[in-house]
């Protein structure tokens, strides 16, 4: 039975340098390793804790998304948010030994207020601080200028209405009993023929497996290849949402620092050559946009090869590219089966499919197929066919053409825009492909601008733009590039873009 809310009081210090968001964040998991907050609990309610601290309800909004994405809290909707009940054994076992705390989330100092209990764990030995991991979802309703969303409103509903609505009345058995946790026969097929006609991917549909999304198929690959303890390069700065799950797994990363030809493959074996896996963004890297050259992608592979090590490909957007034809995958160039390669719909359709996919080796297959039957993580055979049919009739390849088109006008609008608005303090530099690009801010008289409160103050503002220095593993060390990812396939004119740009440049400290 769910625990009652907790009187629970959380102060905040607004002379420390850390932002309010990161304070409550801090807050939150400190009592929740003491276990003031345990399992279960509710915590207060958005508006109630804004009051409470006599801050703006986006900033407790900012850190509430946090703390769910890290599994600290889940959001149930109008019942409130809770502590997750499923919290991973370490933050549990860690509210056994916990320190305690005082009134403003600092160890040793004095008790957290809290009338709720009162035990032996308030005098447990201290513990080093769980480091700061922080990644935003972007789920929910769409916000302007929210990287990696497509555009929303150009996609062509009519037509993928008709096709589900087809689907639905044809009464098939299929569509109605369980799902093949592979995927739909069908639409392994079309994305296998799909992959070799426009990746350069050479593969059967037994080695295509179809999952509720990128998370999804890293789960799948993990449970199926991975072992305890296994060490995998990750891209310096790297995709967020990866970073969080991968961390959550037990897996060990290794941070590999990108340049402008991807990621520096000699540096990641002078940090670590023996680690299994390697897990990168080739045809546009995340965040930066860069391209992983051909002399990296040869020294990646060989690297591969040598220790029977796997490359995790994830080829999230490449079919937009908008300087000459999209570069061939990765997986294209693997001679001896060391890439799995990974695809998403969510770009190239729309997210709320939650419909990605896994190009595995065909020695994998068997392995694969047996943590798919036991995960029991079949998507709906519904939207799968109604895919199948929308790549059938030719929808999707028009689609990705159309779009293709479409986002190299509007990336060019809100460039324009950014740059208009923000003048020198600003510097835009658009990569060759993709939805979502960065930028970087110039240093001030004040010295480096914190993009993560740019950022904040961009949330409460109505915009979903992110900080870029969270996409590194340190990402508050003074040398790391402070600057924002942005999305830009949903803005649809001139005048949408300056307002917007208006709108951001209003959140820089100054304006």
């Amino acid at each position: 039975m769910t625990a009652p809310t907790p009187a629970l009081t959380i102060e905040i210090d607004r002379q420390e340098a850390l932002p309010i968001y990161q304070q409550i964040c801090e807050r939150f998991r400190t009592a929740i390793a003491a276990g003031h907050l345990r399992p279960g609990d509710r915590v207060p309610a958005l508006r109630g804790l804004a009051a409470q601290l006599n801050t703006a309800r986006g900033t407790v909004e900012l850190a509430y998304t946090i703390l769910v994405d890290e599994g600290y809290l889940q959001m149930r909707g109008a019942a409130g948010t809770f502590v997750s009940p499923s919290l991973p054994a370490a933050v549990v076992h860690s509210s056994r030994r916990a320190a305690p705390v005082d009134a403003s989330g600092k160890r040793g100092a004095g008790k957290m207020r809290e009338q709720k209990t009162s035990d032996a764990s308030d005098r447990m030995p201290q513990t080093p601080a769980r480091p700061l991991t922080i990644a935003v979802a972007m789920s929910g309703e769409p916000r302007p200028l929210q990287p990696g969303l497509p555009a929303l409103d150009a996609f062509p509903r009519k037509v993928w209405n008709r096709l589900v609505s087809r689907r639905a009345r044809s009464g098939e058995r299929a569509v109605l009993a369980y799902p093949d946790p592979a995927g739909y026969r069908p639409l392994r097929e079309h994305i296998a023929t799909y992959l070799g006609l426009a990746r350069g991917v050479t593969c059967l549909p037994e080695q295509v497996f179809v999952t509720g999304g990128y998370r999804a198929t890293l789960e799948l690959v993990l449970r199926s290849l991975a072992q305890p303890n296994d060490r995998v390069w990750f891209e310096d700065p790297g995709y967020l949402l990866a970073r969080s799950f991968l961390a959550e797994t037990g897996i060990q990363l290794v941070p590999v620092p990108v340049d402008e030809e991807g990621l520096n493959v000699e540096r990641g074996i002078a940090l670590d050559a023996q680690a299994r896996f390697a897990l990168v963004t080739p045809s546009h890297q995340s965040p930066l946009g860069h391209t992983l050259s051909l002399a990296r992608r040869m020294a990646l592979l060989d690297w591969a090869e040598k220790g029977s090590r796997w490359i995790v490909e994830d080829d999230y957007d490449s079919e937009f590219r908008y300087q000459g034809r999209p570069l061939p995958a990765l997986k294209s160039l693997d001679r001896h089966d060391h890439v799995i390669y990974c695809g998403t719909f969510s770009k190239m359709m729309f997210p709320g499919l939650r419909l990605a996919y896994a190009v595995v080796p065909e020695r994998a297959i068997e392995r694969v197929g047996r943590v798919a039957c036991s995960m029991n993580a079949g998507s709906p055979t519904l939207l799968q066919a109604a895919v199948a049919d929308f790549m059938d009739e030719g929808h999707f390849a028009r689609h990705v053409k159309r779009m293709r088109a479409l986002y190299a006008q509007r990336r060019m609008l809100i460039a324009h825009a950014m740059e208009h608005a923000f003048g020198p303090r600003l510097h835009v530099e658009l990569p060759p492909g993709g939805v979502q690009f960065a930028v970087h801010f110039t240093e001030g008289a004040d010295g480096p601008v914190d993009d993560v409160a740019v950022a904040a103050r961009a949330r409460e503002a109505g915009l979903a733009v992110l900080p870029l220095s969270i996409w590194y593993a340190n990402g508050r060390t003074p040398h790391v590039p402070r600057g924002l990812v942005i999305g830009f396939a949903n803005v649809t004119d001139a005048g949408e873009a300056a307002r917007l740009a208006r709108t951001l440049r209003a959140c820089l400290p100054g304006c």
